[in-house]
C-alpha cells in the first residue's frame, strides 16, 4: 500500500515557502485517500463523521471560498453549486448542505472531486505568483492548517466507517510491536504560582490559542505516562461502568442510554478483548495507552483512581519545555504505542499517541476576539458545551501540533484517538 501519510509541515508564511508547502500538504491529503475505493470514500457512518470524499472537497472549498474568489482576479468557480454543497458550518458564506446527510452525495463522484482539487491547486499557484500581501499569506497558512486538521479527521472518520464492516477491513497494515515493557507510573511535581498560558512567537497559531495571559496555579502532580489498556481493564473489572457514583450525572445518563461497557472499538470474544484498528482487528495490548474514550469515561476513571484530569493550564505548563515529538502520524503506526522509558524526560507521551482530555471547558481566553467576517466562525462559535484536549494523537501531523494547541470535542465524543493522563493535588 505504500506510505500514504502526510509529510511533515513547517509553520512558514512567506510566499516562497507557501508555494512549496501547498502541494506538499494537498498531496498528503490525497495520499490518505489513495488506498481507498470510490465506495469507501462516499460513505458516512454517523452524523459526526464525514465521507472521505467530502473532506477532499471541503478542504478545496476553503481555498476557493476564502482565497480564490476574493483575491484572484478573474477566478471562475469549478462549479458554483459547490459553494453550498461543501460548506461545513460557515453561516456567513451562505446556505449549507445538512451535515448528517453528506453520505447521500453520490455526485459529484470521486474523480470529479479530484478534478476540483486540481482546479483549485492550479489557481492557488497563480495566486501565489502574484506575491500576495501578508494578510492573504496568513489566510493561506490557515487553509493549510485547516487541511491538516481534516487529514486527521479522514483517518478517524474512516476508522469509524470500516469498524462497521464485518469483514474487518485493513486500511494500512503495520507490523506488530509485541508486548513491550511498560515503565512504572511515577508522579512529577510542579510548584504552581503565576505563569503564562497561550501562544507567543512568530509562527502560526489558531485564534483560540491567544491572547497569551497570566494564570495562577496551585501546585499539582502529573502522571509520567498515559493510562493503559491494562489500567482501564482493571476499572472495567471493578464494575466501573455500573457504579453510578463514579460518573457525572450526564455521563451516567449517556452510559445507560448508549449501553457503554468498554471503550469504542473494543469487543469481548472468546474470553478476551479485541479491538478494531486501522490495521484490522487485534487483541488488546495491556501496555498500550487506552484510546477512544469520552470525557465522561476519562472523568469516571480518574474518580475511580482517586485522581483527576489535569486542567489545560497544568497540561500546557508541563508540556512547554518538551520537544514536540512522539508517535504522530509520520510514524506510520496509526495506533497508540507503549510508553518509552523515562530516560530524558519526567513525563512521556505528551505529544502523539492520544489526545488527552483535560477538565477544562472550552471557552475563550481573556481578551479573545474572533476574526471579522465568515472566517471568524472557525473557532469562536464553538466555545460552549465542549471540553479541551491537548497533545495530538497518532493521527496528527507533527508540524501541526504544539504545546498551546487547543482541540475540543463534546463530552460524549469518543471516535477520536482520545485518552487519559491523570493529575492530582499534592498530598
Amino acid at each position: 500500500m505504500g506510505n500514504n501519510l502526510p509529510a511533515r509541515s513547517q509553520q512558514f508564511a512567506d510566499g516562497e515557502s507557501l508555494a512549496m508547502r501547498l502541494p506538499t500538504v494537498r498531496q498528503a491529503t490525497e495520499a490518505l485517500a489513495a488506498p481507498l475505493s470510490a465506495e469507501d470514500c462516499a460513505l458516512q457512518s454517523m452524523p459526526d463523521a464525514s465521507p472521505v470524499k467530502w473532506h477532499l472537497a471541503h478542504t478545496s472549498w476553503f481555498f476557493e471560498t476564502f482565497l480564490l474568489s476574493e483575491h484572484l482576479p478573474g477566478y471562475r468557480a469549478f462549479d458554483p453549486l459547490y459553494r453550498m454543497l461543501f460548506n461545513s458550518y460557515y453561516n456567513g458564506v451562505g446556505a449549507r448542505y445538512p451535515r448528517a446527510q453528506r453520505g447521500l452525495i453520490s455526485r459529484p463522484g470521486l474523480a470529479q472531486v479530484l478534478a476540483y482539487r486540481k482546479h483549485v491547486d492550479e489557481n492557488m499557484l497563480l495566486l501565489l505568483e502574484r506575491q500576495p500581501a501578508g494578510p492573504v499569506r496568513r489566510l493561506i497558512e490557515l487553509g493549510l492548517q485547516h487541511e491538516q486538521q481534516h487529514q486527521e479527521l479522514i483517518l478517524t472518520d474512516l476508522k469509524h466507517l470500516l469498524s462497521h464492516n464485518p469483514l474487518r477491513p485493513v486500511y494500512r497494515a503495520t507490523a506488530a510491536t509485541g508486548q513491550a515493557q511498560l515503565p512504572r507510573l511515577q508522579w512529577q511535581s510542579y510548584p504552581g504560582g503565576i505563569d503564562h498560558l497561550g501562544y507567543h512567537g512568530e509562527g502560526f497559531h489558531f485564534d483560540n490559542e491567544a491572547p497569551r495571559h497570566r494564570v495562577l496555579l496551585e501546585g499539582f502532580e502529573l502522571a509520567s505516562r498515559l493510562v493503559t489498556n491494562g489500567d482501564y481493564l482493571t476499572f472495567m473489572e471493578d464494575d466501573g461502568y455500573t457504579r453510578a457514583a463514579l460518573w457525572l450525572s450526564d455521563g451516567w445518563d449517556t452510559v445507560c442510554a448508549q449501553g457503554w461497557r468498554a471503550p469504542l472499538y473494543w469487543e469481548e470474544r472468546d474470553g478476551g478483548w479485541q479491538q478494531f484498528t486501522l490495521a484490522g482487528e487485534r487483541a488488546i495490548d495491556l501496555a498500550e495507552p487506552v484510546t477512544h474514550l469520552s470525557y465522561y469515561e476519562a472523568q469516571a476513571y480518574a474518580q475511580w483512581a482517586g485522581c483527576r484530569l489535569p486542567s489545560e493550564a497544568e497540561w500546557e505548563i508541563a508540556a512547554n519545555p518538551l520537544p514536540v515529538e512522539g508517535n504522530l502520524v509520520e510514524s506510520g503506526h496509526l495506533h497508540p504505542r507503549v510508553s518509552p522509558s523515562l530516560a530524558g524526560h519526567a513525563v512521556q507521551q505528551m505529544f502523539g499517541d492520544v489526545w488527552e482530555w483535560t477538565q477544562s471547558a472550552y471557552s475563550p481566553y481573556p481578551g479573545y476576539r474572533p476574526a471579522p467576517g465568515a472566517v471568524g466562525e472557525y473557532n469562536g462559535k464553538f466555545m460552549v458545551n465542549q471540553f479541551v484536549l491537548r497533545g495530538g494523537s497518532c493521527a496528527t501531523p507533527q508540524g501541526h501540533i504544539r504545546a498551546t494547541y487547543r482541540n475540543f470535542f463534546p463530552p460524549a465524543a469518543r471516535w477520536q484517538f482520545s485518552g487519559i493522563r491523570l493529575a492530582r493535588d499534592p498530598s
